[in-house]
């Protein structure tokens, strides 16, 4: 068997961290879908725009706009007005979407502390930056 490729060597672990925290937050009781989670985590701090969450999830607008109403049937998001523009809504998180994000983020730590355990620090710094320097490149949303 041949080693899989660079693309497929950095889905892995990301793949195991995504499979980690879902299974934390269905044990935590919010029964979210693997494509609900994806879509909940584009969600920018301050609120998004439906059409930056399906531009960004590379779903088209009904299926974002799909997803998002059941994110709110759940209680886990809100649309709200834009202060920006009168004309259009935000999706932002609920208490409740909170919740599910500093869920998230305690397993997203422990198990990005396994890792640098197990890589060492200096692996684990060359790593980060190594993915940083590619991040210009492979990541059309990052602000400059």
């Amino acid at each position: 068997m041949t080693d899989p490729s660079l693309g497929v060597l950095l889905l892995i672990p990301y793949r195991h961290l995504e499979q980690r925290v879902l299974a934390a937050v269905h044990a935590a009781g919010h029964p979210l879908t693997l494509a609900q989670a994806r879509m909940a985590q584009r969600i920018d701090d301050d609120g998004s725009r439906l059409t930056r969450l399906a531009e960004s999830a590379q779903v088209t607008k009904p299926t974002a706009g799909y997803l998002v109403d059941q994110l709110e049937r759940d209680g886990y998001v809100e649309r709200v007005a834009d202060p920006r523009d009168a004309r259009a809504r935000l999706i932002r998180f609920t208490p409740k979407g909170h919740e599910v994000i500093a869920l998230a983020r305690q397993v997203q730590d422990a198990v990005e502390d396994e890792w640098r355990e197990h890589l060492g620090e200096r692996r684990s710094r060359a790593l980060l930056e190594a993915l940083l320097a590619l991040r210009p490149l492979t990541d059309p949303y990052v602000e400059d």
